[in-house]
């Protein structure tokens, strides 16, 4: 039979990195531009990295997706948000219904939604404009035991690489990646320390915003779940590292993180808990790492330890901590305004504008 090492390392076949000649090759025409060199900052770099990705697919627009995972967790019977679980339940309906957050900005930002139940403590029958694709109702509590099996955690892990394939395949050449879970910063914070080394304290903030004695009790759970699982000797594995505190959806969100690069499509994070999916993704595959854009910077600390962890810059900076992609899709209109100046600009030479002399 299949060996589980086996099975996911199919998952992370064929993922090459970027092209260093597209790349080069971007640089040179941006440095070619009707423009100061240099002058357009990140968004020369956000172009070069676009044009390294998609090679000769590399086209003056996008077509753009956003994908909300959503998963409920064990670990908030501990008391770690300060909202009921019944949330994760409430806010897919909210989306369904079009009154969230992320419903405003994909449809002011041409980006298609897609809403996936991957671990939902619901039963939602067959309500329209869900993906359906449910492991199990919920993570189980990893303060007490492993959050899933190995079973669960690679099924999470195809759910969201045949959503990322299905994406290419539909013609999307950028993705952005986003959740809903109550109980996932708490989560996200545990694979942070256990990815890398930070402490339950540095890693771990106030998630849905848990008052002082509630943001005890959160540092808490995080340092004895990660004792309780992650203190053997030697680094755990990322599949690992998810069966025992990751979430479904974001294990769900990595398999779509390693599609995307195997698919060769711009993948832009969202916040904490989307960059923790991709950490474990990179750490699966390391070539993935080349195909990621930081969307934003959260208020969450552990998001900022993570993108140090990745060295990915992030696009913007608002202060935001919301979830859902938001920070994502906002980020998208910067990344297709860099590829539209690299595409559209004039060239010295072919506008007969004079180049500097020194």
């Amino acid at each position: 039979m299949e060996s589980k090492v086996n099975a996911i390392d199919k998952l992370t076949h064929g993922i090459e990195p970027p092209s260093e000649e597209w790349r080069q090759r971007a640089r040179q025409r941006l440095d070619t531009l009707t423009k100061p060199l240099g002058s357009l900052g990140r968004l020369e770099d956000i172009a070069a990295q676009v044009a390294a990705i998609r090679g000769e697919q590399l086209s003056d627009s996008a077509s753009k997706a956003v994908y909300v995972f959503a998963a409920d967790h064990g670990v908030a019977e501990e008391g770690v948000s300060a909202y009921p679980r019944e949330v994760t339940r409430q806010m897919i309906l909210n989306f369904l219904s079009e009154g969230a957050a992320i419903n405003v900005l994909a449809r002011l930002h041409g980006a298609v939604l897609r809403v996936v139940d991957v671990g939902v403590d619901a039963d939602f029958g067959s309500i329209p404009g869900l993906l359906h694709h449910k492991v199990r109702s919920g993570t189980r509590n990893m303060l007490r035991e492993p959050a899933m099996s190995e079973e669960e955690v690679e099924k999470a892990l195809r759910i969201g690489y045949q959503l990322g394939s299905e994406a290419a395949a539909a013609g999307h050449t950028m993705i952005a990646i986003g959740e809903m879970g109550i109980g996932n910063t708490t989560a996200a914070s545990a694979v942070t320390c256990a990815l890398t080394g930070a402490t339950a304290t540095l890693a771990t903030g106030r998630g849905t915003g848990v008052e002082s004695a509630a943001y005890a009790n959160k540092l808490r759970v995080v340092e004895a779940a990660v004792a309780k699982h992650c203190s053997a000797s030697g680094a755990l594995q990322p599949r690992e590292i998810l069966r025992c505190v990751g979430g479904l959806e974001i294990a769900a969100m990595a398999g779509m993180v390693l599609a995307g690069a195997r698919h060769r499509l711009v993948v832009v994070l969202d916040g904490f808990i989307s960059t923790a999916a991709a950490a474990l993704a990179v750490g699966m595959a390391p070539n993935a790492l080349g195909f990621l854009i930081a969307g934003h910077c959260s208020e969450e600390p552990g998001h900022k330890i993570l993108l140090g962890h990745m060295q990915l810059t992030p696009v913007l900076a608002l202060g935001m901590r919301l979830g859902e992609g938001t920070g994502a899709v906002l980020a998208m209109p910067v990344i297709e305004s860099a590829i539209a100046l690299y595409h559209r600009m004039a060239t010295f030479s072919s506008a007969g504008v004079s180049e500097a002399t020194q």
